[in-house]
This record gives C-alpha cells, sequence and structure tokens, in this order.
C-alpha cells in the first residue's frame, strides 16, 4: 500500500434527504434569521416552488422568485440574477431546480457584497468569501451541485464554459427530496442521470483519485446502474428517484476533493458552442473516451464495470471493455442520442472544439492518460 495523497472535503452544514423535507427549509433559514429569500428557479421548476414558498411566508419571510433563466446559465444570467437580488434586499439565496439554477443561486449569494468581480473569481480558489446564507434544492439527479464547491457559466463571448471552484460555494443547507423530481422528464431524467454516472467514473479513474472518494463514486454507480431504467420508466417511482437523488449526491461529494477529467473537458465546448445538454454530451463522449483512458487502468475500469453489476469477464481488460459497453447500451436504451452528427454537429467543427477542450487544463489534467489536441480531435471523430 502507497501512501495517499492529503486530501479536502467540504461538507454542506445540513443535508436533508426523503420525502418532504424541502419544507424543513423554512425553518432552516428561520434559525439564521432571514427576512428576504431570493429564490432562483426555472419556468419549469417554478410550479415546484409554490409548497416551500408557503413555508417561508409562514415564517414571516419575503420570497422574490427569478426564473428568468431560459437554458443553461451564462454570465450575462448572473448579472441579471444578481441585479434583481440586490433589488429585494436578499439576506438570503434558495436554488431550487437544476444545475443551472442551483449554480446562479450559488454566485449570487458568494458575490452578492460586491467585493470582486464575477471575472476575478473564475477558476480555483479565487473566491474570497460567501456574503449569503444559501440553500440548494435539486429537482434534477444529476449535477450534485446541491453539495459541490463548483459553479458553471456559459461564456458567449468565447463559447465555452467557465467554473468558479471554491469552498466558499458548497452550501450551508441541501434538500434531497424525491417528489420534487416526479414531474422531471424522460430525457431529462436520463441525462442527467449519465451526468452523475460520468461524475462517478471520472472520479474513481482519475489522476488524483482518493480511497474515501472512492466509495461515494462505486456506490453512485451501482445506484445508476440499478435505478435509471426504472426512474426514466416511471418518473414516480419513488424508490427510484431517490436512489437517483443519493447517486447524484454521492457524484457532487466525488466533484470538490477529485473532480472530473477529459469527458467533462471535451463536453465543454459541445454545450459552449452549439448548447447540447450537458448529460447529453457528456452520454455520446463518455464510451469514447473510457476506450481511450482503458490502456491506462484496465484494474480501476474493471471495478467500475464490476460496480454497474457487469459480470466478471476473467480478466480486468476483458471486464472493463464489457462495462464500456453496457454504459454505450445503458445510454441507448433510456433514449440518449449516440452521436454528434445527431445533435447537428459536423466534421467541420472538430478542430475548433478540440482547441477549445484543450483550454480546460484544471480537468484535462486529472485526466489517467495525457490528451493532445490530435487526440482530442480523434475522439470527437469516433463520436460523430
Amino acid at each position: 500500500m502507497t501512501q495517499n495523497r492529503p486530501v479536502t472535503i467540504h461538507n454542506v452544514g445540513t443535508v436533508r434527504i426523503g420525502k418532504g423535507v424541502v419544507l424543513q427549509c423554512a425553518d432552516d433559514l428561520a434559525t439564521r434569521g432571514v427576512t428576504s429569500v431570493f429564490l432562483v428557479t426555472t419556468p419549469p421548476t417554478r410550479p415546484l416552488c409554490d409548497n416551500l414558498i408557503e413555508a417561508l411566508a409562514a415564517k414571516k419571510m419575503r420570497v422574490t422568485i427569478w426564473d428568468a433563466l431560459a437554458g443553461e446559465p451564462t454570465i450575462e444570467d448572473f448579472h441579471a440574477a444578481m441585479a434583481a437580488a440586490k433589488d429585494c434586499g436578499a439576506d438570503a439565496v434558495v436554488g431550487l431546480g437544476g444545475g443551472s439554477a442551483m449554480d446562479v443561486a450559488k454566485l449570487v449569494a458568494g458575490l452578492f457584497d460586491g467585493r470582486q468581480p464575477l471575472m476575478e473569481t473564475i477558476g480555483v480558489d479565487l473566491l474570497k468569501g460567501r456574503a449569503l446564507p444559501l440553500a440548494c434544492i435539486p429537482t434534477t439527479a444529476g449535477t450534485g451541485s446541491e453539495v459541490t464547491p463548483i459553479a458553471i457559466l456559459g461564456d458567449e463571448d468565447e463559447e465555452l464554459k467557465k467554473g468558479v471552484v471554491s469552498p466558499w460555494l458548497v452550501p450551508d443547507f441541501a434538500y434531497l427530496d424525491p417528489e420534487l423530481t416526479v414531474t422531471m422528464p424522460r430525457a431529462v431524467t436520463a441525462s442527467t442521470g449519465v451526468d452523475a454516472l460520468t461524475h462517478c467514473i471520472e472520479a474513481y479513474a482519475n489522476r488524483l483519485a482518493h480511497p474515501v472518494v472512492d466509495i461515494f463514486a462505486l456506490e453512485g454507480m451501482r445506484l445508476i446502474a440499478g435505478h435509471i431504467e426504472r426512474a426514466c420508466a416511471d418518473g414516480s417511482d419513488l424508490v427510484a428517484r431517490e436512489a437517483m437523488l443519493r447517486a447524484s449526491y454521492y457524484g457532487g461529494l466525488c466533484l470538490g476533493p477529485v473532480n472530473t477529467a477529459a469527458v467533462h473537458a471535451l463536453a465543454y465546448p459541445l454545450g459552449g458552442e452549439f448548447h447540447i445538454p450537458h448529460g447529453v454530451a457528456n452520454s455520446i463522449l463518455l464510451p469514447h473516451v473510457l476506450r481511450f483512458n482503458l490502456e491506462a487502468a484496465p484494474a480501476r475500469y474493471a471495478d467500475i464495470a464490476r460496480a454497474m453489476g457487469v459480470t466478471d469477464a476473467g480478466s480486468d481488460q476483458a471486464t472493463a471493455h464489457a462495462g464500456i459497453e453496457f454504459v454505450a447500451r445503458l445510454s441507448e436504451r433510456i433514449g440518449i442520442p449516440a452521436g454528434l452528427s445527431g445533435m447537428g454537429i459536423s466534421s467541420n467543427a472538430i478542430p475548433r472544439m478540440a482547441s477549445s477542450a484543450m483550454k480546460v487544463t484544471r480537468l484535462l489534467e486529472r485526466n489517467l492518460r495525457e490528451l493532445t489536441e490530435e487526440d482530442c480531435a480523434r475522439i470527437y471523430e469516433a463520436a460523430l
């Protein structure tokens, strides 16, 4: 056994898991003396806020709803949300929705006092503090943003996603309520679920992997492999929904101390330029990146296959190959497109996508195999 590298895990102050726990957000914020709540959500998830709004009002808190997000958030969206939060004199922020709503909420809470401009905080450990209490409530099971120190925004000028990574973005409260996920459409259930699976796989097969985080990653993979098809087939299956929420939570716990790698780096240009949903981009690229990486750590990839329930094939190499094929077939069974060409991307876009992906060094440096721009291009070609 070799000595493991030091690892730091920043935990949410309070995590509540189970049916109906969202209403406890009102009690938790009341203990902080909150009077004005700025609630970030999206039009599809706006109806899911009603019971929480009533609970907050019963505790004498004013609620301002900001639901102007039309898709994955941009820098412009953040500035619009911040202006609205200032106008209402917010003294707490709640993000209710998918990763988009939660990421905007995290940044509004972190930057509300105006000590730093957003662009000064893009990168790792550049945010110097958080001004307001923060609660995050996922309505999808994918990003794990409710427990991560990460917020992602699209830079429309550069057509690339950019991240703020800081322990100050870890929320004070997180609520994993499966009832809030039952109306999630099948396609969103599928793509966000594969996003969570990718978090777990990339954290386990990673240059910075750590035994503590391995536990989260392996359990997340097991839960997703066993429940994602059930959740897609029957959105009202609360057992499957809660299992997927827990898996997403475990994936989120992987992101701070370890983070993801090449799949996410290559997915960023697909979202930035072509606005492909993040989970769909990950799903399309995942098998191809796994095939590229396999030679670097066949035993690790065999572990991943076994965690997903794949039968041992007699050797690590063979078992790992079977695991990769399982991932590809799983995405197909839940209805995620298999190729980039079906998303309207042609080979002409590959050179600039490869160039953009190479800029995501904070993730590429974690990948088990070093990637060149030519490697990126070949992976995109295979994914067409």
